[in-house]
């Protein structure tokens, strides 16, 4: 829930669908889109040529402080608006791209602290919009969020800014990350489901600014050496499949184990 409205992000017809609050019958259609100029459109880019008002593949989005965020995945961008828009509505702010009609990959120029491959899943407070930057194999964190295109003041998971190294098949460690599909805030951690190595990162703070910083917890693994699968045995209570999505509220972590076809819950104990 919005602002009083439920928002769908439903990437495959590159698209947000939006409720005046939580439908009470079956078969209710929405009473807004963002994306597309009406709730028959399914384009992507809203068929035009260029992204300049339509989405590609939005994954992700979030409001933070009186900004709504979409993380435009397919664009390579994440976009802001004031308020929650409507349609076509040009976005207030467009982060990762030099204009509103570009979409290349880390901008045409190679990763950096500005540009984006894969933006996938956004969370934020009144301090930080987290981005999970999946492609990237990175956590971009803008401190305060951003009202304009700039530089991100945090990144988790590479040694800076300018780096996207995925280091498969050995131990990752507390600072690494392959493919990281999720953020949520929860309690006071920034969790982040570092998919591909099928365990959730916990940091504490949560960080703000800073490079490479170590989380201080692990979720379906021993350790932050193990990468496998289930630990490569049985799954259990404990183990983590391709950890996808992430939600908190309060100290509750839900997880989408979407490998193991499953939602697990976890209550954190308060970051020491």
């Amino acid at each position: 829930m919005v602002e009083g409205c439920l928002i769908v992000a439903d990437a495959w017809h590159h698209r947000l669908l939006v409720w005046d609050g939580v439908p009470e019958r079956n078969g209710r259609p929405p009473d807004a889109v963002i994306g597309q100029a009406g709730l028959e459109g399914t384009a992507p880019n809203a068929g035009g040529a260029t992204p300049a008002t339509g989405l590609r593949w939005p994954y992700g989005f979030a409001f933070v402080d009186g900004w709504f965020y979409v993380a435009d995945t397919g664009n390579r961008r994440v976009l802001g608006w004031r308020g929650i828009p409507d349609g076509l509505r040009p976005p207030d702010v467009v982060l990762g791209q030099p204009d509103a009609a570009s979409s290349e990959e880390n901008r045409g120029r190679g990763v950096g602290p500005d540009s984006f491959r894969w933006p996938h899943a956004l969370v934020g407070d009144g301090a930080t919009l987290y981005v999970a930057d999946a492609g990237n194999h990175r956590v971009l964190g803008f401190t305060p969020p951003p009202w304009a295109d700039r530089p991100a003041d945090l990144v988790l998971g590479q040694e800076d800014f300018d780096r996207a190294f995925e280091l498969p098949d050995v131990p990752q460690g507390p600072r690494r990350m392959r493919f990281p599909y999720g953020v949520a805030l929860c309690g006071n951690y920034l969790a982040v489901a570092d998919t591909a190595n099928n365990r959730v990162l916990l940091f504490g703070g949560p960080p703000r600014r800073g490079a490479y910083l170590p989380a201080c917890h692990v979720i379906g693994q021993a350790d932050f050496d193990g990468t496998g699968e289930n630990r490569w045995q049985a799954v259990a209570r404990d183990t983590l499949c391709w950890p996808y999505g992430l939600w908190g509220h309060g100290d509750l972590l839900a997880i989408a184990d979407s490998g193991n076809n499953r939602v697990v819950l976890w209550r954190l104990a308060a970051a020491g």
